[in-house]
């Protein structure tokens, strides 16, 4: 058997404004699936975000891989997201770490 991850699910508070910051900082669609859920259906690696706290996950920390992390680190903040651990190396790469409008914590990632 072979997996791999294909989606995550994020609580958030504010569905309105956190489907904004994702589209605005990453070019993402999401589109709405009543008034409390909204998602990506790209058949790839998909996010959801979910507004209804009754149903809401614990967050776990996505990371988005990108091919300039500068322009994104750029882009997040420039769409609202708090920078909260500036770029940094690690084996493989580098990355920073944000939250979205709804305090989850994210990471965005490079190869070195």
């Amino acid at each position: 058997m072979k997996a791999r991850l294909n989606y995550v699910e994020l609580p958030c508070g504010n569905l309105a404004k956190s489907k904004q910051f994702f589209e605005a900082a990453f070019g993402w669609q999401l589109t709405s699936f009543g008034p409390t859920y909204a998602a990506t259906t790209t058949d790839d690696v998909d996010i959801g975000l979910q507004g209804d706290h009754a149903e809401a996950p614990k967050a776990p920390l996505p990371i988005v891989h990108v091919t300039d992390l500068e322009a994104a680190l750029k882009s997040v903040t420039a769409a609202g997201g708090k920078i909260t651990k500036p770029i940094f190396s690690f084996p493989g790469g580098r990355r920073f770490h944000f939250n979205d409008p709804s305090g989850n914590e994210l990471a965005v990632w490079a190869t070195a």
